[in-house]
């Protein structure tokens, strides 16, 4: 089946249905695909400022090597 004969079987199937745990199970199905979607878009967008952060941190010079990074390390008081 393709996607829209998909969708009409799904739609008749709950249109038919009397059962309200039967539709309550579908909606929360649909509510949590969406939660998902909504994660992985929030997770993207994150990833895409940490992204420009970098870059621009690399930009200004502002990046260490290992030995730079542990010789700051050790002037902290801890």
């Amino acid at each position: 089946m393709d996607i829209q004969a998909e969708i009409k079987w799904i739609e008749k199937a709950l249109l038919e249905s009397k059962d309200p745990t039967f539709v309550e199970a579908v909606k929360n199905m649909i509510k949590s695909m969406k939660k998902v979607k909504e994660a992985t878009s929030l997770e993207q967008m994150r990833e895409d400022v940490f992204m420009a952060e970098s870059e621009a941190d690399i930009k200004a010079g502002r990046v260490y090597n290992t030995e730079e990074a542990h010789k700051i390390a050790d002037s902290w008081d801890l």
